[in-house]
């Protein structure tokens, strides 16, 4: 059964890539990458699957691909 984990991306942050947790358990991803043509949703899966220790391909956008505030899916 996949993982739902809520996240709020924050685009082109010179503080990242970096992953916080909140008291609520949702997690804030600092990404370098522009919020243009998917670039920063694809650099936000790429540090959640580092973050989690899984391979890339088990984690998907599910909710939220024009928004900051995302939903993703890690098998």
């Amino acid at each position: 059964m996949p993982t739902v984990v809520r996240a709020t991306i924050k685009p082109n942050s010179k503080k990242g890539p970096l992953v916080e947790t909140a008291a609520d358990g949702t997690l804030t991803l600092y990404v370098r990458a522009p919020a243009v043509e998917g670039k920063a949703n694809k650099a936000a899966c790429d540090l959640l699957a580092a973050h989690f220790g899984v391979p890339k391909s088990t984690v998907r956008l599910t909710a939220g691909a024009a928004s900051r505030f995302k939903r993703f899916e890690i098998d």
